[in-house]
């Protein structure tokens, strides 16, 4: 659905306030109002409010008060709970596209992924497969892309993967699976008592600001750059199909502009505040790192093989991640005659 027809509907039913609101519980794969991932469905169920004239609105439950958090795909699926608040790429075990959908390891940033998504096909494509599923797709909140990660050893070499216990989310485990890292996936609530106690060597999960919420720079000696794992991510609302069916034409249109709108807002809040942070974390003693060339260069032949693994089993990822490089080539052709180089020393 295009903008201008959204907004459209929104604009119009606006002054519209009905006699009784309908409340959604969401449970959310973050904890409650965590720094900007979230915050996110905060900000997005302000905008539902606002843009339906208060008639949908949502009460957000942080992971676990309603279900653990890696179960909400499957009680929303159910229809034992309304509604969740995700990173998409947690769904890769259930739905394969999912992992692609939810950041592309060395794949585009925030603003091409947004257009794929958005405009470029990337959402009807994506929906397939959580229709029979029962479920509705709302990509709400994209990130900017993340660090590395952290870690409690040096990472100078390709064999210094080898070995490693990482926690690590999306296709990205895939990636590092082939270059001996032992991967696991771990909520966001639970990462720092897993790292102090050893239970893994290292650990990414999103932002500087994020990551200095959980506390990780307490606890860990390296600060590694850049995200080539999540060089953009996404995080949705996902309804049950059958509760997404009972609002009108107008209430879905509506929904889908406040989404928009918090897509926006994830978009214009995740830059300005990253630089301090990571002085932050510097003036306690944290070093900050970027992975060598040649590691670099190791997890890029390891991601096209997973990738291409990945479209080889599954037709919708297939259809995906065609159409994502589609996208990129054509977009390429602007982008790179636009580039300017980087002023000389």
């Amino acid at each position: 659905m295009k903008l201008k027809a959204t907004l459209l509907a929104a604009l119009t039913a606006a002054a519209t306030v009905p006699a009784q609101a309908e409340t959604l519980d969401v449970a959310s794969t973050f904890p409650k109002n965590l720094t900007f991932l979230g915050e996110g469905a905060e900000v997005l169920a302000q905008n539902i409010e606002t843009a339906t004239g208060g008639e949908v609105k949502l009460r957000v439950h942080g992971a676990g008060d309603l279900v653990p958090a890696l179960e909400v795909l499957n009680q929303v699926s159910s229809g034992a709970i309304p509604a969740g608040w995700d990173y998409v790429g947690y769904w890769g075990g259930t739905i394969p596209v999912a992992s692609l959908a939810g950041s592309m390891p060395f794949g585009p940033g925030p603003d091409l992924f947004v257009g794929w998504m958005w405009e470029g096909g990337g959402l009807e494509i994506v929906q397939k497969a959580y229709d029979p599923l029962n479920i509705k797709l709302l990509p709400c909140h994209v990130t900017a892309p993340e660090p590395g990660g952290w870690f409690n050893k040096e990472i100078n070499s390709v064999e210094d993967l080898k070995g490693l216990r990482m926690r690590i989310s999306g296709m990205g485990g895939q990636v590092l699976n082939k270059l001996g890292v032992s991967t696991q996936l771990i909520p966001g609530g639970e990462l720092y008592v897993a790292l102090e106690r050893g239970r893994i060597d290292a650990t990414e999960f999103s932002l500087p600001v994020v990551d200095k919420a959980l506390g990780f720079s307490e606890i860990a000696k390296y600060y590694y750059f850049p995200g080539w794992h999540q060089p953009a991510s996404w995080n949705s609302l996902i309804v049950n199909m059958d509760v997404w069916n009972g609002f009108d034409e107008q209430t879905q249109d509506q929904i889908m502009m406040a989404c928009r709108a918090t897509v926006t807002w994830s978009l214009a809040t995740a830059p300005a505040p990253q630089g301090a942070t990571i002085e932050e974390f510097r003036a306690q003693g944290v070093e900050t790192r970027r992975f060598p060339d040649e590691v670099l260069e190791a997890l890029r032949a390891a991601a096209n093989e997973v990738l291409e693994e990945q479209a080889a089993n599954d037709e919708i990822f297939a259809e995906a991640y065609a159409s994502i490089q589609d996208y990129l080539a054509n977009a390429e052709i602007w982008s790179n005659l636009q580039t300017i180089p980087a002023p000389s020393e």
